[in-house]
């Protein structure tokens, strides 16, 4: 018999499942800032992404630059594009998280909806934004 051999994990895997782990404890959070950041910009900006590189960071990703990558990607990328398309902002939460030249779908609808997590958390967009990147950072170091 032979049994699988446990191998490190790697440091593409280990970001995403960090990013994961921050996501699903900091919901309501995230929900209320892609809100506030909704009411600040529309779509006008783009999607939400976080950047990990150098430090946990958000920024906008244009459309334009998504369908770029979708391009280069040989159309792999078509229901990103698609639920990017059809985002809600006032019951979905849609990031891109970035990382080591790779993507990954932050998306989820929190309960409450995102414009009532504005209202619980309470805090303005660069409150929110600091907070939730100094948080990120000290997952990623964990």
């Amino acid at each position: 018999m032979i049994f699988p051999t446990t191998q490190p994990e790697s440091p593409d895997n280990k970001w995403r499942r960090q990013l994961e782990k921050f996501v699903k404890e900091n919901q309501q959070e995230l929900a209320a800032l892609s809100w506030a950041l909704w009411l600040e910009n529309g779509d006008g900006k783009g999607t939400i992404g976080i950047d990990l590189q150098p430090t946990p960071h958000f920024v906008y990703c244009p459309k334009e630059a998504i369908e770029e990558l979708n391009s280069r990607a040989d159309n792999r990328l078509q229901e990103l594009l698609g639920i990017v398309e059809h985002f809600q902002p006032e019951v979905e939460v849609l990031m891109i998280g970035i990382a080591k030249d790779q993507i990954k779908l932050i998306y989820f609808e929190p309960e409450p909806a995102p414009p009532s997590c504005y209202e619980r958390v309470g805090k303005d967009v660069d409150t929110l934004l600091e907070h939730l990147e100094q948080l990120l950072s000290e997952q990623l170091r964990g």
